[in-house]
């Protein structure tokens, strides 16, 4: 499975982001997708996971009511949306699909990744 993240960008504070990752070389649709973030000098921590039908998401606290992950499985691509920007989210965006049954929010659960977006967002 190769992953392709895109859709990062330079954004002010308070602005939105659509993030993409496409799947490719073997269908997603049964896998569950994450996405993770690394700010410069911080280890890669958790961002947003749904299940592979798409019904249950999870967040982490930092982003929760104002990212949003969905997925959609006749195109092979899972999106993240970024509304409410803060400077702190600025960080390079990565996406990965995991073979666990429900969610998952651990690196560590994952088996595949992609090579990361940069979101940058200015005060």
């Amino acid at each position: 499975v190769q992953l392709q993240a895109s859709g990062g960008g330079l954004v002010q504070a308070g602005g939105s982001l659509r993030l993409s990752c496409v799947a490719s070389g073997r269908s997603v649709s049964s896998y569950v997708m994450g996405w993770f973030r690394q700010a410069p000098g911080k280890e890669r921590e958790f961002v947003a996971t749904i299940s592979w039908p798409g019904r249950k998401t999870q967040y982490a606290v930092s982003v929760k009511g104002r990212f949003t992950i969905s997925r959609d499985n006749t195109k092979d691509t899972v999106y993240l949306q970024l509304n409410g920007l803060k400077p702190e989210d600025t960080a390079v965006y990565y996406c990965a699909a995991s073979s666990f049954q429900t969610t998952a929010i651990m690196q560590t659960e994952y088996s595949y990744w992609g090579q990361g977006t940069q979101v940058t967002v200015s005060s």
